[in-house]
């Protein structure tokens, strides 16, 4: 079975939204955790906000690392009640019961499925327990408004620090996973 990987940037505040404030805080240090996290993955799972600006954006790009390459050959799962349908090497899922069809893909063998961004989406599978790690990269600058990952009203979660790591700019990489209830 496969895991489901969030990896999101945050403020201190919380805040996930629009994160261009992120790029003075984007190192060596941040970029290696990326391309780790990238690189144990074998598909992106995206909302269709995010996967818009990513399909706008990665295709032009290059990197001496590879990172660029493993983002555009990567099969990539959409999640839209919108878009008739994708491309950038991405499957549409346009179920009713969204939560069914990521499951089932989760159930199948094979490496991680990992969520960048796609804030709509991980509140859904927040709600449904099927998100295993959290990868929040919390940067140490407080926005005061903005989208949320943790939203009012969510049921609780019980979680374990696995992996925390401060980088030289002082943003801290925090890795939990999910506790199952029993």
């Amino acid at each position: 079975m496969r895991k489901i990987i969030v990896s999101m940037y945050m403020s201190l505040d919380g805040v996930i939204e629009e994160p261009a404030w992120t790029m003075p805080y984007f190192n060596e240090e941040v970029a290696k955790f990326q391309s780790d996290l990238l690189f144990d993955s074998e598909a992106l799972l995206l909302g269709r906000v995010t996967y818009e600006g990513f399909a706008a954006a990665w295709p032009s790009m290059t990197d001496e690392e590879g990172f660029a390459d493993k983002m555009n050959s990567m099969p990539k799962y959409v999640t839209s009640r919108t878009l008739d349908q994708a491309e950038w090497n991405a499957t549409l899922i346009k179920s009713n019961n969204v939560t069914d069809e990521i499951l089932k893909l989760k159930q199948e063998p094979g490496q991680n499925l990992l969520i960048y961004g796609s804030s709509d989406l991980v509140h859904t599978l927040i709600q449904e327990d099927l998100i295993d790690e959290y990868h929040l990269i919390v940067h140490p600058i407080i926005l005061g408004k903005g989208k949320r990952l943790f939203k009012d009203g969510i049921d609780a979660k019980n979680l374990k620090l696995v992996n925390s790591k401060t980088t030289s700019l002082g943003v801290v990489i925090l890795s939990y996973q999910l506790e199952k209830t029993k």
